[in-house]
Protein backbone atom coordinates (compact mmCIF):
# COMPACT_ATOMS: atom_id res chain seq x y z
CA UNK A 1 0.00 0.00 0.00
CA UNK A 2 3.10 2.73 0.91
CA UNK A 3 4.50 1.24 -2.29
CA UNK A 4 1.46 2.52 -4.74
CA UNK A 5 0.56 5.51 -2.29
CA UNK A 6 4.13 6.69 -3.13
CA UNK A 7 3.59 6.38 -6.84
CA UNK A 8 0.62 7.87 -6.94
CA UNK A 9 2.23 10.71 -4.87
CA UNK A 10 5.06 10.70 -7.33
CA UNK A 11 2.31 10.58 -10.46
CA UNK A 12 0.39 13.32 -8.63
CA UNK A 13 3.52 16.04 -8.38
CA UNK A 14 4.53 14.80 -12.03
CA UNK A 15 1.82 15.94 -13.61
CA UNK A 16 1.26 19.14 -11.30
CA UNK A 17 4.88 20.12 -12.60
CA UNK A 18 4.21 19.35 -15.94
CA UNK A 19 1.09 21.87 -16.03
CA UNK A 20 3.15 24.61 -13.79
CA UNK A 21 5.65 24.87 -16.57
CA UNK A 22 3.09 24.25 -19.51
CA UNK A 23 0.94 27.50 -17.66
CA UNK A 24 3.92 29.88 -17.91
CA UNK A 25 3.50 31.85 -20.95
CA UNK A 26 -0.35 32.00 -20.22
CA UNK A 27 0.49 33.49 -16.81
CA UNK A 28 2.11 36.01 -18.53
CA UNK A 29 -0.81 36.75 -20.69
CA UNK A 30 -3.18 36.92 -18.24
CA UNK A 31 -0.97 39.55 -16.40
CA UNK A 32 -1.52 41.30 -19.29
CA UNK A 33 -3.54 44.37 -20.72
CA UNK A 34 -4.64 43.22 -23.92
CA UNK A 35 -5.65 47.01 -24.85
CA UNK A 36 -1.60 48.29 -24.74
CA UNK A 37 -0.19 44.96 -24.55
CA UNK A 38 -2.26 43.25 -27.17
CA UNK A 39 0.79 42.76 -29.86
CA UNK A 40 2.66 40.92 -27.16
CA UNK A 41 0.18 38.82 -26.06
CA UNK A 42 -0.70 38.13 -29.84
CA UNK A 43 3.22 37.35 -30.70
CA UNK A 44 3.12 34.99 -27.71
CA UNK A 45 0.34 32.79 -29.00
CA UNK A 46 1.95 32.98 -32.33
CA UNK A 47 5.42 31.83 -31.35
CA UNK A 48 5.30 30.01 -27.90
CA UNK A 49 1.98 29.02 -27.40
CA UNK A 50 0.17 28.01 -30.51
CA UNK A 51 2.81 28.30 -33.43
CA UNK A 52 1.28 25.17 -35.10
CA UNK A 53 -2.73 25.94 -34.59
CA UNK A 54 -1.97 29.94 -35.63
CA UNK A 55 0.15 28.86 -38.77
CA UNK A 56 -3.02 26.52 -40.15
CA UNK A 57 -5.67 28.12 -39.26
CA UNK A 58 -4.33 31.29 -40.93
CA UNK A 59 -3.49 29.47 -44.38
CA UNK A 60 -7.06 28.20 -43.66
CA UNK A 61 -8.69 31.70 -42.78
CA UNK A 62 -7.34 32.57 -47.04
CA UNK A 63 -8.59 29.40 -48.16
CA UNK A 64 -11.80 29.94 -46.66
CA UNK A 65 -11.96 33.39 -48.77
CA UNK A 66 -11.37 31.80 -51.62
CA UNK A 67 -15.40 30.15 -51.82
CA UNK A 68 -16.40 34.03 -52.48
CA UNK A 69 -16.41 34.62 -56.55
CA UNK A 70 -15.49 37.70 -56.24
CA UNK A 71 -12.46 37.61 -54.47
CA UNK A 72 -11.47 33.87 -56.25
CA UNK A 73 -12.02 35.78 -59.45
CA UNK A 74 -9.74 38.55 -58.68
CA UNK A 75 -7.16 35.80 -57.89
CA UNK A 76 -7.96 34.30 -61.16
CA UNK A 77 -7.60 37.41 -63.57
CA UNK A 78 -4.00 38.36 -61.30
CA UNK A 79 -2.23 35.28 -62.47
CA UNK A 80 -0.27 35.21 -59.76
CA UNK A 81 -1.63 32.36 -57.91
CA UNK A 82 -1.66 30.35 -60.68
CA UNK A 83 1.29 31.09 -62.11
CA UNK A 84 3.39 31.40 -59.08
CA UNK A 85 1.48 29.42 -56.15
CA UNK A 86 4.55 28.89 -53.51
CA UNK A 87 5.99 32.31 -54.26
CA UNK A 88 2.71 33.80 -53.10
CA UNK A 89 2.06 31.80 -50.21
CA UNK A 90 5.41 32.40 -49.30
CA UNK A 91 5.36 36.21 -49.81
CA UNK A 92 1.62 36.12 -47.94
CA UNK A 93 3.52 33.81 -45.06
CA UNK A 94 6.20 36.51 -45.00
CA UNK A 95 4.16 39.43 -44.81
CA UNK A 96 1.94 37.87 -41.71
CA UNK A 97 4.37 36.58 -39.89
CA UNK A 98 6.40 40.04 -39.75
CA UNK A 99 3.55 41.68 -38.33
CA UNK A 100 3.06 38.66 -36.07
CA UNK A 101 6.29 38.90 -34.87
CA UNK A 102 7.43 42.38 -34.49
CA UNK A 103 4.05 44.52 -34.26
CA UNK A 104 2.40 46.25 -37.16
CA UNK A 105 4.36 49.87 -35.63
CA UNK A 106 7.78 48.67 -35.70
CA UNK A 107 10.40 49.34 -38.42
CA UNK A 108 9.54 45.74 -39.85
CA UNK A 109 5.77 45.58 -39.51
CA UNK A 110 5.64 49.15 -40.93
CA UNK A 111 7.46 47.80 -43.85
CA UNK A 112 5.82 44.72 -44.26
CA UNK A 113 2.12 46.81 -44.40
CA UNK A 114 3.64 49.16 -46.70
CA UNK A 115 4.39 46.22 -48.92
CA UNK A 116 1.14 44.75 -48.65
CA UNK A 117 -0.57 48.36 -49.18
CA UNK A 118 1.50 48.33 -52.24
CA UNK A 119 0.48 45.16 -53.73
CA UNK A 120 -3.30 45.38 -52.48
CA UNK A 121 -3.47 49.24 -54.45
CA UNK A 122 -2.93 47.68 -57.87
CA UNK A 123 -6.41 46.20 -57.60
CA UNK A 124 -9.75 47.24 -57.43
CA UNK A 125 -10.88 45.21 -54.13
CA UNK A 126 -13.71 46.17 -52.50
CA UNK A 127 -14.04 47.66 -49.23
CA UNK A 128 -16.42 44.99 -47.72
CA UNK A 129 -14.31 41.93 -49.03
CA UNK A 130 -11.46 43.23 -47.34
CA UNK A 131 -13.34 43.97 -44.16
CA UNK A 132 -14.01 39.81 -44.73
CA UNK A 133 -10.56 38.93 -44.78
CA UNK A 134 -9.38 41.12 -42.04
CA UNK A 135 -12.42 39.28 -40.06
CA UNK A 136 -10.97 35.57 -40.89
CA UNK A 137 -7.71 36.73 -39.26
CA UNK A 138 -9.03 37.62 -36.12
CA UNK A 139 -11.61 34.68 -35.90
CA UNK A 140 -10.17 32.10 -37.43
CA UNK A 141 -7.42 31.32 -34.92
CA UNK A 142 -9.82 31.44 -32.27
CA UNK A 143 -11.93 28.86 -33.42
CA UNK A 144 -9.59 27.02 -34.95
CA UNK A 145 -7.67 26.96 -31.09
CA UNK A 146 -11.24 25.99 -29.21
CA UNK A 147 -11.25 23.17 -31.36
CA UNK A 148 -7.86 21.76 -31.77
CA UNK A 149 -5.35 23.78 -29.49
CA UNK A 150 -4.17 22.15 -26.21
CA UNK A 151 -6.38 24.99 -24.34
CA UNK A 152 -8.94 27.74 -25.60
CA UNK A 153 -8.16 31.53 -25.74
CA UNK A 154 -8.46 33.15 -22.87
CA UNK A 155 -10.54 36.73 -23.26
CA UNK A 156 -7.65 38.66 -23.09
CA UNK A 157 -6.34 36.43 -25.95
CA UNK A 158 -9.21 36.44 -28.05
CA UNK A 159 -9.53 40.68 -27.54
CA UNK A 160 -6.05 40.94 -28.40
CA UNK A 161 -6.23 39.47 -31.37
CA UNK A 162 -9.50 41.56 -32.28
CA UNK A 163 -7.47 44.60 -31.15
CA UNK A 164 -4.13 43.86 -33.35
CA UNK A 165 -5.78 42.89 -36.65
CA UNK A 166 -8.59 46.18 -35.98
CA UNK A 167 -5.16 48.10 -35.45
CA UNK A 168 -3.61 46.68 -38.86
CA UNK A 169 -6.43 47.28 -41.16
CA UNK A 170 -6.43 51.26 -40.39
CA UNK A 171 -4.02 50.83 -41.25
CA UNK A 172 -4.65 49.33 -44.52
CA UNK A 173 -6.97 52.01 -45.17
CA UNK A 174 -9.90 49.67 -44.61
CA UNK A 175 -12.99 51.21 -43.57
CA UNK A 176 -15.95 50.59 -41.17
CA UNK A 177 -14.16 48.07 -38.97
CA UNK A 178 -16.44 47.40 -35.93
CA UNK A 179 -14.96 48.38 -32.54
CA UNK A 180 -16.60 45.95 -30.90
CA UNK A 181 -15.10 42.11 -30.99
CA UNK A 182 -19.24 40.76 -31.18
CA UNK A 183 -20.20 43.11 -34.23
CA UNK A 184 -17.12 42.29 -36.14
CA UNK A 185 -17.52 38.50 -35.23
CA UNK A 186 -21.52 39.48 -36.64
CA UNK A 187 -20.00 40.68 -39.92
CA UNK A 188 -18.16 37.73 -40.27
CA UNK A 189 -21.22 35.70 -40.35
CA UNK A 190 -23.48 37.31 -42.08
CA UNK A 191 -20.63 38.02 -45.05
CA UNK A 192 -20.52 34.35 -45.46
CA UNK A 193 -23.91 33.49 -45.54
CA UNK A 194 -24.62 35.82 -47.77
CA UNK A 195 -20.96 35.99 -50.17
CA UNK A 196 -20.21 31.82 -50.25
CA UNK A 197 -21.79 30.31 -53.61
CA UNK A 198 -20.24 28.09 -55.91
CA UNK A 199 -17.94 29.75 -59.16
CA UNK A 200 -15.94 28.20 -61.72
CA UNK A 201 -12.65 30.49 -60.16
CA UNK A 202 -13.91 29.26 -56.58
CA UNK A 203 -12.86 25.79 -57.89
CA UNK A 204 -10.17 26.92 -59.56
CA UNK A 205 -8.23 28.84 -57.18
CA UNK A 206 -9.38 26.42 -54.29
CA UNK A 207 -7.48 23.01 -56.17
CA UNK A 208 -4.51 25.07 -56.55
CA UNK A 209 -4.11 25.90 -53.40
CA UNK A 210 -5.47 22.91 -52.10
CA UNK A 211 -2.71 20.70 -54.31
CA UNK A 212 0.30 23.22 -53.12
CA UNK A 213 -0.47 23.02 -49.45
CA UNK A 214 -0.34 18.90 -50.02
CA UNK A 215 2.64 19.20 -51.95
CA UNK A 216 4.55 21.41 -49.11
CA UNK A 217 3.56 18.02 -46.35
CA UNK A 218 3.04 14.77 -48.04
CA UNK A 219 4.75 13.08 -50.76
CA UNK A 220 2.67 13.28 -54.09
CA UNK A 221 1.72 9.60 -53.87
CA UNK A 222 -0.38 9.93 -50.86
CA UNK A 223 -2.24 13.07 -52.56
CA UNK A 224 -5.22 10.68 -52.92
CA UNK A 225 -5.57 10.34 -49.09
CA UNK A 226 -4.60 14.05 -48.46
CA UNK A 227 -7.30 15.45 -50.91
CA UNK A 228 -9.55 13.36 -48.57
CA UNK A 229 -8.44 14.80 -45.44
CA UNK A 230 -8.50 18.71 -46.60
CA UNK A 231 -12.20 18.17 -47.46
CA UNK A 232 -13.22 16.86 -44.49
CA UNK A 233 -11.65 19.73 -42.76
CA UNK A 234 -14.31 22.22 -44.57
CA UNK A 235 -18.23 22.96 -43.51
CA UNK A 236 -20.46 22.46 -46.04
CA UNK A 237 -21.11 26.00 -47.07
CA UNK A 238 -16.99 26.03 -48.39
CA UNK A 239 -17.45 22.49 -50.09
CA UNK A 240 -20.34 23.52 -52.09
CA UNK A 241 -18.83 26.94 -52.75
CA UNK A 242 -15.74 25.34 -53.92
CA UNK A 243 -17.35 22.37 -55.76
CA UNK A 244 -15.86 19.72 -53.54
CA UNK A 245 -17.34 16.80 -52.65
CA UNK A 246 -19.27 16.63 -49.20
CA UNK A 247 -17.54 14.18 -47.03
CA UNK A 248 -19.12 11.64 -44.67
CA UNK A 249 -19.66 12.79 -41.04
CA UNK A 250 -16.96 9.49 -40.15
CA UNK A 251 -13.95 10.92 -42.24
CA UNK A 252 -14.87 14.34 -40.57
CA UNK A 253 -14.69 13.00 -37.56
CA UNK A 254 -11.46 10.86 -37.65
CA UNK A 255 -9.54 13.61 -39.21
CA UNK A 256 -10.90 16.22 -36.93
CA UNK A 257 -10.35 13.55 -34.03
CA UNK A 258 -6.66 13.35 -34.87
CA UNK A 259 -5.91 17.30 -34.70
CA UNK A 260 -8.07 17.21 -31.40
CA UNK A 261 -5.93 14.67 -30.04
CA UNK A 262 -2.71 16.26 -30.88
CA UNK A 263 -4.03 19.18 -28.94
CA UNK A 264 -4.02 17.09 -25.93
CA UNK A 265 -0.73 15.65 -26.38
CA UNK A 266 0.58 19.13 -26.94
CA UNK A 267 -1.02 19.77 -23.34
CA UNK A 268 1.32 17.60 -21.70
CA UNK A 269 4.41 18.81 -22.89
CA UNK A 270 6.25 21.93 -20.98
CA UNK A 271 6.12 25.31 -22.13
CA UNK A 272 8.01 26.09 -25.50
CA UNK A 273 11.20 27.73 -24.48
CA UNK A 274 12.36 29.32 -27.68
CA UNK A 275 9.83 30.92 -30.38
CA UNK A 276 8.85 29.80 -33.34
CA UNK A 277 9.73 31.97 -36.12
CA UNK A 278 8.16 31.74 -39.47
CA UNK A 279 10.44 34.31 -40.64
CA UNK A 280 13.23 32.62 -39.94
CA UNK A 281 12.23 29.19 -41.47
CA UNK A 282 14.10 27.89 -44.65
CA UNK A 283 12.29 28.27 -47.96
CA UNK A 284 12.76 27.37 -51.64
CA UNK A 285 11.57 30.38 -52.78
CA UNK A 286 14.08 32.59 -50.44
CA UNK A 287 16.96 30.51 -50.36
CA UNK A 288 19.73 32.82 -49.67
CA UNK A 289 16.80 34.88 -47.41
CA UNK A 290 14.19 38.31 -48.08
CA UNK A 291 14.01 41.68 -47.90
CA UNK A 292 10.28 42.94 -46.93
CA UNK A 293 10.61 45.42 -50.01
CA UNK A 294 11.14 42.25 -52.13
CA UNK A 295 7.90 40.44 -51.21
CA UNK A 296 5.03 39.88 -53.86
CA UNK A 297 4.93 40.25 -57.80
CA UNK A 298 7.88 41.45 -59.87
CA UNK A 299 7.86 45.04 -59.45
CA UNK A 300 8.81 45.25 -62.97
CA UNK A 301 5.40 43.94 -63.91
CA UNK A 302 3.06 46.48 -64.72
CA UNK A 303 0.24 44.64 -65.66
CA UNK A 304 -3.28 45.27 -64.50
CA UNK A 305 -6.72 43.85 -64.20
Amino acid sequence: MNLGSNWTEIARRGIKFIQVRRNTHLQNILGRDPVSDHCAIVFLDAAYEFPFDIARALEFALFRSYAVPRISGLLQKSGELMNNARKRYDDTDLILSELLEHGYDSERGRAALANMNQQHGRYPIHNDDYLYVLSTFVFEPIRWIERFGYRAMVEQERLSWFLFWRAVGERMGIHNIPEKYGDFEGYNICYEQDKFRFARSNHIIATKTRDLLLEMYIPRALFPIGRLAVYAMLDESMSKAFGFPVQRPTLRFIIRRILYLRGKLVRCLPARQKPVLRTQKRRPTYPEGYCIKDLGPDHTDNSTL
